[in-house]
């Protein structure tokens, strides 16, 4: 049984592939493929998120564990932001302010 409800993963999904596209791109480049050139969040749970991305090579799925399992929807925010700084330091950017 999934942690969280569908109509949350929906919410969480919206958000991030309407306002964070440039989220997803950095952490399937960080952690999938360094020529990745779209990515879309496709789920998450407990224990990670799954993106799917676009690269030179083709399509792929990725799933990120989080830095620890979660149970609670504030804790998605915290580790989606956990996921993307960790990829700004491996791509070597600067983040921006949270």
């Amino acid at each position: 049984m999934p942690t969280f409800p569908p109509e949350t993963i929906e919410a969480v999904l919206a958000h991030m592939n309407s306002d964070h596209n440039d989220d997803n791109l950095l952490i399937a480049r960080a952690f999938g493929d360094p020529d990745a050139t779209s990515a879309t969040m496709t789920t998450l749970d407990e224990s990670g998120g799954t993106w799917n991305y676009t690269a030179p090579a083709g399509d792929a799925e990725l799933t990120v564990p989080w830095s620890a399992p979660i149970s609670e929807r504030p804790e998605i925010r915290r580790e989606i932001v956990v996921l993307y700084d960790a990829a700004c330091a491996k791509l070597g950017i600067t983040p921006r302010p949270h």
